[in-house]
């Protein structure tokens, strides 16, 4: 350990970008042994590990940085799967340059440690070592029905399982996964790494009913009757407009409308209103994570121009930085400091902008310079502004209480709900957030599940 001045932070190896574009295959390849030693080795084991704090699911992860240099995978496996449900798909996804790697002590002066590859080879060399997640054999009375099998759901359903609780999951689709499955594209997560863990849990004894959606196949106020708890976990998926004139126009789409469709197709599933990019000029309006998968979705599906406008500068995009680079090598164009007016068939008029200096928050006011007025011509526009929550009806009926913004609200501590059985977490709570965050809950309500049935 401690080698961080003779060792340089390494990411892993990228396919290139010629061969990248043209299939939905993973980018990142996965650290062999020896690249992963080197990079654990780099790490100060520092006795009060930010990176341990600034991490959602509290990963201990000085100790499986330790066990990967002293070379024992199964050690690093066990600890890293005991505090994640996921740590192969988190390892992936998470944006960690502004969590665990963000807060590294590294991070300003030496590289952070390579945290989110190292989190991957460990699970993912283990897999193929044959070692697996464990489980609580021994089952309980506790039974508990779980809607939804996004993050939050599956995370829930995981450490349900460690404790011998018997789960039942709903989901609508016909997969599980929910924003893993049909959101993320597989460039940066491959779909059957997703079903991996599904398939874990159900040779776990977890029952899984695909193709039912609660409210309509079932009732809720049957789940409530007929399990000792219930937990939502479902998500918010319903995209936001920019409120301009012309978005209602053929040519304007919403970002998780076209995402899940093209994974869909990728999944050989049958796909209504597919959204076709090819030989097209496309904008994407946003500057955030979901954004950055649209842009490189629209490169593979064979775009003619692919163009990113975002009304900041590049420093203040929300995103993932990697993403952004990714972006850049694969062509697409990024337009600053450009807020949208208007959409008329031949594309989106745009204004330009300018930012104030920091307020005592830090925060810059967007200005727009008056008579900049410009149209941006484009054959598909796509916004990726964010999500809002849309509650089902069921969670309306069912006396859960709201707050004013239609969330659910909860006990921060347990993520129970008004309704001493439902339990609630994800983005039905916060609203649309991280995979991490979206795990962190279900993790939470398990703990407060398993202690309320007094097992």
């Amino acid at each position: 350990m401690l080698k961080f001045t003779e060792i340089d932070r390494a990411n892993p190896s990228k396919r290139g970008v010629m061969e990248r574009i043209k299939d939905f295959r993973e980018v990142y390849e996965v650290y062999e042994e020896d690249q992963a030693i080197d990079q654990a080795e780099r790490c100060m084991q520092c006795g009060d590990p930010y990176c341990h704090t600034k991490c959602p699911l509290h990963n201990i992860i000085p100790a499986w940085l330790k066990q990967v240099a002293n070379k024992d995978l199964e050690l690093a496996f066990n600890i890293s799967n005991e505090t994640s449900p996921f740590p192969e798909i988190l390892g992936r996804i998470c944006p960690q340059d502004v969590l665990c790697e963000g807060d590294c002590s590294l991070n300003e002066t030496h590289g952070a440690i390579s945290i989110g590859s190292i989190e991957t080879h460990i699970t993912e060399s283990g897999f193929t070592k044959g070692l697996k997640p464990k489980f609580n054999t021994n089952s309980t009375k506790g039974k508990v029905a779980v809607v939804g099998s996004g993050p939050a759901g599956m995370s829930v359903a995981y450490f349900l399982l460690r404790e011998g609780v018997e789960v039942h999951m709903f989901e609508r689709a016909n997969k599980a996964g929910g924003l893993l499955t049909y959101g993320i594209p597989g460039f940066k997560l491959e779909k059957q790494r997703v079903q991996r863990r599904i398939d874990f849990m159900i040779d776990a004894g977890m029952k899984l009913t695909l193709n039912c959606e609660v409210g309509k196949d079932i009732s809720f106020e049957s789940l409530e009757n007929d399990y000792d708890s219930v937990f939502i976990g479902i998500g918010a998926t319903k995209g936001k407009f920019a409120g301009i004139n012309g978005e209602d126009g053929n040519n304007v789409h919403l970002a998780m409308d076209f995402l899940t469709a093209v994974q869909k197709r990728e999944l050989d599933e049958e796909v209504e209103n597919f959204i076709d990019v090819k030989a097209k000029k496309v904008v994407v309006v946003g500057g955030g994570d979901t954004a950055m998968d649209c842009v490189r979705t629209s490169v593979r599906e064979g775009a003619s121009s692919v163009k990113c406008l975002y009304r900041r500068d590049e420093a203040n995009m929300p995103g993932s930085k990697k993403e952004v680079v990714n972006s850049k090598e694969e062509g697409v164009e990024f337009v600053f400091n450009v807020s949208p007016v208007s959409i008329e068939a031949s594309g989106i008029n745009l204004q330009k902008t300018t930012l104030s200096e920091a307020d005592e928050s830090g925060r810059q006011r967007v200005s727009i310079i008056d008579g900049s007025d410009y149209l941006e011509e484009a054959d598909v526009i796509i916004m990726a502004l964010g999500f809002d929550q849309e509650l089902p009806q069921f969670i309306k009926d069912s006396g859960v209480e709201l707050d004013k913004w239609g969330g659910v609200i909860i006990n921060l501590d347990t993520k129970q709900t008004s309704k001493n059985k439902v339990y609630c977490g994800g983005d039905a709570v916060r609203g649309a957030d991280l995979a991490v965050t979206a795990a962190a809950d279900g993790k939470a309500a398990a703990k407060a599940i398993v202690a309320s049935l007094n097992i």
